[in-house]
């Protein structure tokens, strides 16, 4: 699934840096979803049944691919990651750090969930 969200003027994003990009019962737990978001690809990812969403670029830099988003989510160690569904590289959803890598660093967004929506910025 790819969400697209409401493209906002330069002024309306000074004064709200948050954007709403879909809700959170849109990405079914333990899973991710890819949004568009000012122009770039967006790879969100719910952590079990909670609020807890993470955001990452949807892009695999091994793979050379927009795939992220159908990436398995778990863990390894303490730290929560996606595994690309390409060559399963492990990135950590909070830092964009590949564990096998740490030449590749994906870019991570700030993300938020408020009164249901799930908010980048």
């Amino acid at each position: 699934m790819t969400l697209l969200n409401s493209v906002k003027t330069g002024q309306e994003q000074a004064v709200d840096q948050w954007s709403s990009i879909c809700l959170l019962e849109d990405i079914a737990p333990d899973t991710g979803v890819c949004a568009l978001y000012q122009g770039e690809q967006v790879a969100l990812f719910r952590i079990g049944d909670s609020d807890q969403v993470f955001a990452i670029s949807n892009y695999d830099p091994l793979g050379e691919a927009n795939v992220l988003s159908r990436g398995i989510v778990g863990s390894v160690g303490e730290r929560l990651v996606v595994a690309s569904p390409l060559y399963k590289q492990h990135y950590d959803l909070a830092t964009g750090e590949c564990l096998e890598d740490s030449d590749l660093l994906l870019k991570t967004y700030r993300v938020r969930v408020e009164e249901r929506q799930v908010q980048l910025s």
